[in-house]
């Protein structure tokens, strides 16, 4: 297998692991437990992993003074777009809500046209055009049953948030930060939130069986380490742009669960949705450097080479 599959398999496995995160949420939402006590537990065990991959990658925990008033916002921020996206599978369909999400990369241009200066291009226009309309099609099905506005408000506010994370994350001090380092920092930071909105524990509800316990350690294993891991993988072979398009398979990741196994319905207007909004994220990213934003993995912690021992 040469270096071009597998970057391209890598690439769809870590877009297809994150967009499990329904899969593994909705049966704890089901059997009882709320979005703060599940992303409680998400986060606590994905520290574990990340400080794992950080001592295995030969890395040390230390910070500059300069950088620990980013990391906590970022992590404030990743917190942030975890909790709005979990909180709005209460609202509407996993699916839509993760189709939603995804035009976060419109909203990276928007940031970096308005705060940045960067030029806005015909081809943005047309693909905010296109999202839009995209959203509009989701929001009102075939039925003509409209999608709830608190629903549409907080997956907005997940895409906004991811968005504003991706472009801190790409400049000083924190893109000298070896990613798995600034992502177990985020996590840490992030985890202060849920920590808080669970009443520092005395809210918290905590799994009480196999089932439960499962879900969890997925949601910490497969949507967040492994699609990490297979993330960096595949730009190391293929690129940042080519795996931030394939990013487009999370939300059908997302819709195929959703209809399969939790009974969601799939309209026809609720498919031409996904396909204009998945259509418009696709052209901004392979139309411009938007790729470098959305996934900031290339230089990703090389393992450092151990010191030799002097011999006494």
């Amino acid at each position: 297998m040469n270096h071009k599959t597998k970057g391209y398999l890598y690439g769809a496995v870590a877009a297809a692991t994150y967009g499990m995160n329904p899969l593994f949420a909705l049966p704890l939402y089901a059997d009882g437990m709320d979005a703060d006590s599940v992303l409680f537990f998400r986060y606590l065990l994905a520290l574990g992993i990340l400080g794992g991959m950080v001592r295995w990658r030969g890395r040390d925990f230390r910070l500059r003074r300069q950088e620990i008033g980013p990391l906590a916002a970022i992590g404030l921020l990743m917190a942030a777009s975890s909790l709005t996206l979990f909180l709005s599978y209460n609202y509407m369909a996993a699916g839509i809500a993760s189709t939603m999400l995804f035009v976060y990369p419109i909203l990276v241009a928007l940031i970096m046209a308005i705060v940045f200066r960067e030029k806005i291009t015909v081809l943005t226009v047309a693909c905010i055009a296109l999202a839009l309309l995209g959203i509009g099609m989701l929001y009102q099905g075939d039925d003509g049953q409209a999608l709830s506005t608190t629903g549409v408000v907080l997956v907005m506010g997940s895409a906004l948030s991811y968005a504003i994370y991706l472009v801190w994350v790409s400049r000083p001090p924190l893109r000298e930060i070896p990613t798995v380092k600034l992502t177990f920092y985020a996590l840490l930071f992030g985890l202060l939130l849920f920590l808080f909105r669970v009443d520092f524990g005395r809210a918290l509800e905590v799994p009480q069986h196999g089932f439960r316990w499962f879900n969890v350690v997925a949601l910490a294993v497969l949507p967040t380490a492994v699609s990490l891991v297979s993330t960096t993988k595949a730009i190391q072979y293929i690129g940042s742009t080519p795996t931030a398009i394939l990013g487009a398979l999370e939300p059908l990741t997302a819709v195929f669960f959703g209809v399969m196994l939790f009974g969601e319905s799939l309209t026809l207007s609720i498919v031409g949705g996904i396909v204009l909004i998945l259509l418009a994220v696709m052209l901004i990213i392979a139309g411009g450097r938007i790729g470098l934003y959305l996934v900031r993995f290339r230089e990703l912690f090389p393992k450092l080479p151990r010191l030799r021992r002097n011999k006494r």
